[in-house]
C-alpha cells in the first residue's frame, strides 16, 4: 500500500479512531508521526504514547483522551499544507486556530512546534495542521 501523504492518513486515524471512540490506536510509525504525538500529548490532546516494535518499521500506539462524558478531547484535526499545496507562513501570520482555543503543529528550522511556541520564539515556518 503505499500512502501519497502519511500525515493525512495518521490524522485521518486519529478522527476516526475519536470517532469510533476507541481506547488506542496502533498507527505505522515514523519520526515525524512520533513529534505530532509528543505535541499532541504536551497539548493535552491524547493521554499518552508510545512507540511498540515490530519486525519492520515499529508501531505508534496512541492512547486516546476522553471526558466525563465519553465525548473526545480532540473536536477536529485538519491538515492544512499538503504535498501538492504547500503553506508556508512568517511567524507575524501564523493564524490562531479557534481564537486561541485550538493549536496549530508548525514545521520549523526548529523543529516542530505548536503556533504559539512558534511566535514565542519568533520562527515561521510550514503549517501541517491545526486540532481543536
Amino acid at each position: 500500500m503505499v500512502m501519497t501523504d502519511p500525515i493525512a492518513d495518521f490524522l485521518t486515524q486519529i478522527r476516526n479512531g475519536c470517532m469510533a471512540k476507541f481506547e488506542q490506536l496502533d498507527i505505522p510509525s515514523s519520526k515525524m508521526k512520533l513529534n505530532i504525538a509528543k505535541l499532541l500529548k504536551e497539548e493535552g490532546y491524547i493521554k499518552n504514547y508510545k512507540l511498540v516494535k515490530d519486525k519492520r518499521q515499529g508501531r505508534l500506539r496512541l492512547y486516546l483522551k476522553y471526558d466525563t462524558d465519553n465525548v473526545s478531547v480532540i473536536g477536529g484535526i485538519e491538515r492544512i499544507s499538503k504535498p501538492s499545496c504547500r503553506v508556508y507562513v512568517h511567524h507575524d501570520k501564523i493564524p490562531p486556530v479557534l481564537n486561541g482555543f485550538g493549536t496549530a503543529i508548525l514545521s520549523t528550522s526548529k523543529g516542530l512546534l505548536t503556533d504559539r511556541e512558534a511566535r514565542k520564539q519568533k520562527v515561521g515556518g510550514e503549517l501541517l495542521c491545526k486540532v481543536w
